[in-house]
């Protein structure tokens, strides 16, 4: 079954799809719960958290996508500087730091409100947009946080351009 064939039925819960597209690509995944279900994606940098969270409330599918980089207290305004610079660039979705832990993560939320239906198209969407996210800027979150580096040099070193070929 190809993810253009996995759809949403209009009675389902939106993880339902979600879980659907984590069997298909034989990704790890633990759904404890009706509404939420977290997914590990093998990254180029780093393997990705992704949790998606349907809260029904207000009708969005949550996604977070979270890797293993913890900022500690004394970078944490220098991170948040570059946060500020990155999330500038990003039409989807935004960084932030999980307060409670230092975690960066990119979040993201697909409104279905009205009765909206989710598709797989959508959802892969999401994903890729998560995924390819944290890849972008892995490296500058490391410049700030290990190396020392201001947002500003971080953000420009990881976006520097190579011409040619060796």
């Amino acid at each position: 079954m190809s993810l253009s064939q996995i759809e949403f039925a209009h009675t389902e819960n939106p993880v339902d799809l979600i879980e659907r597209i984590a069997l298909n690509r034989q990704w790890s995944f633990d759904r404890e719960e009706d509404d939420e279900i977290a997914i590990v994606v093998a990254g180029s940098w780093s393997d990705y958290n992704i949790a998606f969270t349907w809260l029904p409330d207000i009708e969005a599918l949550h996604l977070a996508c979270a890797f293993d980089l913890k900022v500690p207290s004394s970078r944490r305004n220098e991170a948040l500087a570059l946060i500020s610079m990155i999330n500038e660039q990003l039409w989807i979705g935004h960084f932030d730091v999980w307060p409670k832990d230092g975690v960066v993560m990119f979040r993201h939320a697909l409104l279905l409100a009205g009765g909206a239906v989710v598709n797989s198209s959508q959802c892969e969407s999401a994903l890729s947009s998560a995924v390819s996210a944290c890849e972008r800027y892995y490296q500058a979150f490391q410049f700030v946080i290990w190396a020392g580096k201001s947002g500003r040099e971080a953000l420009d070193t990881t976006m520097m351009e190579t011409q040619g070929q060796a």
